[in-house]
């Protein structure tokens, strides 16, 4: 499965895009200055994503790549 099809699989999922999720977590603190904060591990957002949207770990890490900048 490529990286856009995991992205757009959690957008069918959760009714979210990835720039929400990105919005929800600077809410959280988990980013800051549009950056993953200082001291915050993939892990947490991981967790985080698993527990609050019920996505699996590689859609999970998929969107923590993309906070993170990777857009390919």
């Amino acid at each position: 499965m490529s990286f856009q099809a995991y992205l757009d699989n959690i957008q069918q999922k959760t009714g979210k895009s990835p720039a929400d999720f990105q919005q929800l977590a600077e809410k959280k603190g988990f980013i800051q200055k549009g950056k993953i904060a200082p001291g915050i591990k993939a892990g947490q957002i991981v967790a985080w994503l698993k527990e609050d949207f019920g996505l699996g770990h590689g859609h999970a890490m998929s969107l923590y790549a993309w906070m993170n900048g990777k857009r390919a």
